[in-house]
């Protein structure tokens, strides 16, 4: 389809696309199998801009917006999700300081990660807190000119390996969900280490660590917003952050198409490429339609969020919801048509359909996702009987 990009847009699209092709898909299978962080990657990334695509250019940034994420997100998964995802999950540490962040806290921090000098991470997960975040038990205590937080995150995404990391704890339990902060952290405060990195079944070139606190000083100032407002800051970066997933999960299942047809074309049983025969032919339309229509919402939403909407929560979670559903989907249908090659790691479609499944877990399960639709349908319905 025709999304009638601008010709910046369609800049950022091909670059992404070269750089996916050229530089990504070549070491996509090393990076998988090592579970090496893609740093030269990421160099690359930087020297093309793409860290400051998302960043005010006040700040150092191109000035655009989540659509341009997403368009780059997706040229990259489709070489590989591991990679792409150390591009995007700075983006999803980064989306605090954006939303929340001080004048002086945006001077400090994000020209540095617009010119990708440094990586960022988001810390809300723990081990007893994952969709029911309010159950955080992490503490950030105030002591003088400074907050001391206790306790650990858990599964971050560039853990180890980003420099500024957004965290969210506990400043007054009693009041639940109203009594989380959020703050940002750099690594090498004193109190501040990381566990082990963690040994995951798909997205292996990210690093996945847990980030673990032992009375880290934090100073005041780098307190996000104020006291009290660590679940809304947490709530709103999922919001803003979650067509960047979908994007993760469309490159994947596109990549998984785009192998798939060529080896339906190529590969001959009966005398016949096997495209040729019905019951593959309703597949690849299946993998394709399913898609585009997901490309379709993922661009609409985040053309929306860009807009400056004020409520984008529901369709936020269902571009999540759906494009990562659609990869696990097509994912294990190109495993499928490629038969018994595509359970051997000689293929690249068995990586692309381990690397799917995160989709459907990370940035609030896809159960959850549809909590977060139906209970805001439930209340639009409610609204309207009112009125």
């Amino acid at each position: 389809m025709d999304y009638f990009l601008t010709e910046e847009q369609k800049m950022i699209q091909d670059l992404a696309w070269q750089i996916a092709q050229e530089k990504v898909k070549p070491v996509a299978a090393h990076h998988d199998e090592t579970g090496e962080f893609p740093w030269e990657i990421m160099k690359i990334l930087a020297d093309a801009g793409f860290f400051g695509l998302y960043i005010e250019d006040e700040y150092g940034g191109a000035g655009c917006g989540v659509f341009e994420l997403v368009l780059a997100t997706e040229q990259l998964s489709r070489a590989c999700g591991g990679i792409a995802v150390c591009y995007a999950g700075s983006a999803l540490g980064t989306f605090p300081i954006i939303l929340f962040g001080s004048e002086k806290q945006k001077e400090h921090y994000l020209p540095d990660l617009a010119s990708g000098k440094k990586l960022a991470a988001f810390g809300l997960t723990e081990a007893n807190a994952g969709s029911d975040a309010a159950a955080m038990e992490t503490t950030a205590v105030r002591d003088g000119d400074s907050y001391i937080l206790n306790g650990t995150k858990q599964w971050i995404t560039n853990g180890g390996e980003a420099e500024i990391y957004t965290v969210v704890a506990m400043t007054d339990r009693a009041k639940g969900s109203r009594g989380a902060s959020a703050f940002i952290l750099e690594r090498g405060m004193e109190g501040f280490d990381f566990g082990k990195k963690e040994n995951k079944m798909g997205i292996r070139a990210s690093a996945t660590r847990e980030l673990v606190f032992q009375d880290c000083r934090v100073p005041k100032e780098n307190l996000l917003d104020r006291e009290g407002s660590g679940f809304a800051v947490a709530m709103k970066t999922l919001d803003q952050a979650r067509p960047g997933v979908g994007a993760q999960a469309l490159g994947i299942a596109q990549g998984a198409l785009d192998e798939a047809l060529s080896y339906a074309h190529s590969r001959v049983q009966f005398g016949k490429p096997i495209s040729s025969f019905q019951a593959i032919q309703h597949m690849l339309a299946d993998m394709a339609t399913q898609i585009e229509a997901a490309r379709a919402l993922i661009y609409a939403v985040s053309k929306m969020i860009d807009s400056g909407a004020k409520r984008f929560s529901k369709v936020s979670a269902m571009a999540k919801l759906m494009a990562s559903d659609v990869a696990m989907k097509v994912t294990t249908d190109a495993v499928q048509i490629f038969g018994g090659y595509g359970y051997m790691k000689d293929y690249p479609v068995e990586k692309m359909m381990r690397d799917a499944k995160i989709t459907q877990i990370y940035e609030g399960t896809n159960q959850i996702q549809r909590n977060v639709i139906a209970g805001k349908l439930i209340r639009e319905l409610a609204s309207a009987q009112k009125t």
